[in-house]
């Protein structure tokens, strides 16, 4: 039976695979409360709430399980407005998101990938 725990505990550390997504917390005021919808291969997989903050940009991390390697679609819905995003698995692994008001009132998404981890200072 120990065997078997160890062998469970070994396949989940190793088989599971992960994108690890940064979220921006925003330092336009105008943004908070601004709510994400996280979608993974079109499931809904997370919701975020944008908190803005007075000084440097915070961030708030959500790993999102995958099954296989391999082209991913990730969509974030605001408001009436999706963005899509083609990630490769396990090159894009970490993602950077964060969210922009446009001069004209329009919000925007933006992401950075990459196959490390971010590193903020």
């Amino acid at each position: 039976m120990k065997k078997l725990l160890t062998l469970l505990i070994l396949l989940c550390a190793f088989g599971c695979k992960k994108y690890v997504i940064a979220f921006e917390q925003p330092t336009d005021p105008k943004l908070d409360n601004l709510k994400l919808e996280i979608l993974l291969d079109k499931n809904k997989v997370q919701e975020i709430n944008l908190k803005s903050t007075n000084a440097l940009p915070t961030y708030q991390t959500a790993e999102l399980a995958i099954s296989d390697e391999g082209k991913h679609l990730l969509q974030i819905k605001v408001k009436d407005t999706t963005f899509s995003y083609d990630i490769k698995y396990p090159e894009e692994k970490y993602v950077m998101v964060t969210a922009h008001l446009k001069q004209n009132g329009k919000i925007h998404i933006g992401i950075l990938k990459q196959e490390r981890e971010f590193v903020f200072h």
